[in-house]
């Protein structure tokens, strides 16, 4: 049987409905739409970065399983083989990974890696802190995340997150 609406969710979905994104409703809505994608901890890194978009009047990203695959596959390459780069050991681009994940149609790409940060707030604030890894991060056109997190051996984790727009 279905509950009926209660009177402050109803006027909380209005409010989400007419006013501009606030940093509560973009960590609400990546929880929605990142909980069927990645493990926890990639997860927090797509609601924290959702976080940083919000601040910025940016909409909240979704994690695509497409995505998620390519970032994933590249943070785990990295670190099962010890080594820290955009590029593959067999020279694949990111672009080259998003079209073996079969991720089509998008306008606009970016990807940031990270290692050795031991969670996701650690990785987050470092992309901050540099313009370069920031700039995806709010840039409002970009509409899709994929983000994979891999830890080696020795405990460092790769981290990888992939921007499309679309």
């Amino acid at each position: 049987m279905r509950r009926p609406l209660g009177l402050f969710a109803a006027a909380a979905a209005l409010a989400t409905i007419a006013a501009p994104v606030s940093t509560a409703q973009a960590v609400t809505a990546s929880v929605s739409s990142a909980a069927k994608v990645g493990t926890a901890q990639e997860n927090m890194v797509v609601r924290l970065v959702n976080a940083r978009r919000a601040k910025k009047g940016c909409r909240a990203l979704k994690h695509h399983s497409q995505l998620h695959r390519a970032a994933h596959g590249h943070s785990a390459d990295m670190a099962e083989h010890n080594y820290f780069s955009h590029t593959s050991r067999d020279g694949r681009s990111f672009m080259d990974r998003v079209r073996e994940a079969s991720f089509t149609g998008g306008t606009q790409w970016a990807e940031n890696i990270g290692k050795g940060q031991r969670t996701p707030a650690a990785v987050v604030q470092s992309w901050m802190n540099t313009s370069g890894t920031k700039a995806p991060i709010v840039n409002c056109k970009f509409t899709y995340i994929g983000v994979g997190a891999v830890e080696d051996s020795d405990g460092a984790i790769y981290w990888t997150q992939i921007f499309a727009a679309k």
